[in-house]
């Protein structure tokens, strides 16, 4: 059915061929028709006409100028008995001027009523002598139906005297004949009709079987099958638009191929980059750590006039470390390397865990029962945790909100500060790898991948997170994850649970992106 709805091309073909089949069987039927009709009705009309008028001449002619009554009654029966068969009705004045009739006595009796009054007008009118017309009276003919019946009357006065002939034929027998070739014409545009629709039928296959295997390969393309080619056969315009979806499909996949080369390539060096960077990161951060023991021990081992750079060298390279460790962890997910460590985890002692992990008691409220327990990654979670709420603390107001909440088969975690809230204009980019809110601050404490990990976060457990303004004011983060996440594991990667790498993930300390326009 759905081949042959309203506005597929295939009904639309049918249509059509249907449509001019049709107009040309019923006008050629018409034509045949009427063509028939005036050639059957002259030819029997000109025969009982020519008929008619050699029996006025031969019999009526002959009778005296004033005739009896009976006189004319026997020319009229003679005059029906002709090849033709008609009736006739002779109309004249005896000696005493009286009009007297004569009928052949068929069809229930032809009087002169059954003449219309138009044609009697026309035949006891004496038309004006001329080169052109040498006869005051002409023989007139008309056609009429009687309860359905078709006659042909016709009359005519004689020239220098006598009486007046009227003729009635039925033309029933031609009108029968006409009837069956109408129907013969009916049936004939009937099968031309159906003829029509079988040929459109088949046109429309040959012509829509290559259009359908192109919706078919584009269709796969579009499904990221670039592979996908089309056979051409022929010379015709269908085989030129093969060729040409051919030559778009190749140059898209070497298109694809290219992109995908270099995007390998970009992951490679970002991915090599972060891994050679990590050794003397190391290095320094030990050098780091010294300077900071010494920065903040009570013997005052920093000079004063250079413990400014010493703070600056040891918070940069605490930043510049978190940055590698954030693009190591951006490079797995983007590989697809990224894998889920599960275990049993009581959500309230993991948010408590992460808060007091980072000194965030004081600032942060908590609201989830204890005993609420999900099948997730405590490594993750606690990334994802990390990145909401210290992006809370840094660039929303305290104090702010954590809640845990069931849904259904979700675990939703709310994270709710009390700011001006995000613009309108960023809220669609705060999952933007690399985005500032503010572009008047390039420069800011974060890398702007934070978010963008916790959302790869929350997606490889099968959950999400959403940002939105709340009405009373600030921003919300809506963290939403499976309560066990093991079967989306098991369908993704066949059950096996292992670390990413080196086990280390993004450093979490809420280093994106709602950014100085807050």
């Amino acid at each position: 059915m759905s081949r042959l709805r309203f506005t597929s091309l295939r009904l639309r073909l049918v249509v059509v061929f249907a449509l001019v089949a049709l107009t040309a069987a019923v006008s050629a039927s018409g034509i045949a028709y009427w063509l028939n009709r005036e050639a059957v009705l002259t030819r029997t009309q000109d025969a009982v006409l020519r008929d008619f008028q050699q029996e006025m001449q031969n019999r009526a002619g002959a009778l005296p100028v004033h005739p009896t009554q009976d006189q004319l009654q026997h020319t009229a029966g003679q005059m029906a008995g002709s090849s033709q068969r008609f009736s006739v009705l002779l109309v004249g004045q005896d000696a005493s001027g009286r009009t007297v009739y004569g009928n052949s006595g068929g069809l229930s009796g032809f009087a002169l009523e059954d003449v219309p009054g138009s044609l009697r007008a026309a035949v006891n009118k004496r038309q004006p002598l001329s080169a052109a017309n040498k006869s005051p009276y002409h023989l007139y003919w008309q056609r009429v139906t009687e309860h359905g019946t078709p006659y042909l009357v016709a009359g005519t006065r004689l020239v220098g005297g006598g009486p007046t002939g009227y003729m009635l034929k039925s033309l029933e027998p031609e009108a029968k004949d006409l009837n069956s070739l109408a129907w013969s014409l009916g049936i004939a545009t009937g099968l031309a009709l159906i003829g029509a629709a079988l040929l459109a039928q088949a046109a429309a296959t040959t012509v829509l079987k290559p259009v359908h295997r192109l919706g078919v390969a584009a269709r796969r393309l579009g499904e990221g099958r670039l592979d996908t080619r089309l056979r051409v056969s022929g010379t015709d315009e269908l085989a030129d638009l093969s060729r040409t979806f051919n030559n778009a499909a190749e140059a898209l996949e070497k298109r694809v191929a290219d992109m995908a080369a270099r995007d390998d390539a970009s992951r490679r060096f970002v991915a090599d980059m972060s891994h050679e960077l990590r050794t003397p990161l190391t290095a320094i951060t030990a050098v780091t750590e010294v300077l900071e023991e010494e920065l903040d021990s009570e013997s005052g081992g920093i000079d004063p006039m250079i413990e400014p750079a010493v703070r600056l060298v040891v918070s940069e390279t605490r930043r510049l470390n978190d940055l590698v460790e954030n693009l190591m962890e951006v490079t797995r997910f983007d590989a697809g390397t990224a894998r889920l460590v599960l275990d049993d985890v009581d959500l309230a002692d993991q948010i408590t865990a992460c808060i007091d992990a980072r000194a965030w008691l004081d600032a942060v409220e908590l609201d989830a029962e204890r005993g609420l327990h999900a099948r997730l990654d405590p490594r993750r979670l606690d990334v994802i945790l990390a990145n909401l709420i210290g992006n809370a603390l840094k660039h929303g107001g305290s104090p702010v909100r954590v809640s845990v909440r069931e849904a259904d088969d979700e675990i939703v975690i709310e994270v709710r500060d009390h700011g001006p809230g995000i613009p309108e204009d960023v809220l669609p980019h705060v999952f933007d790898r690399f985005y500032k809110a503010s572009a008047s601050r390039p420069r800011s404490e974060g890398s702007g991948l934070g978010l963008s990990i916790a959302l790869n976060n929350a997606h490889i457990h099968g959950g999400g997170i959403t940002a939105a303004n709340s009405p009373g004011g600030g921003a919300v983060f809506t963290l939403r994850l499976p309560r066990d996440a093991s079967a989306l594991t098991e369908q993704d990667e066949g059950g096996g649970r292992h670390t990413d790498g080196d086990g280390t993930g993004g450093t979490g300390e809420g280093d994106d992106t709602k950014g100085g326009a807050r």
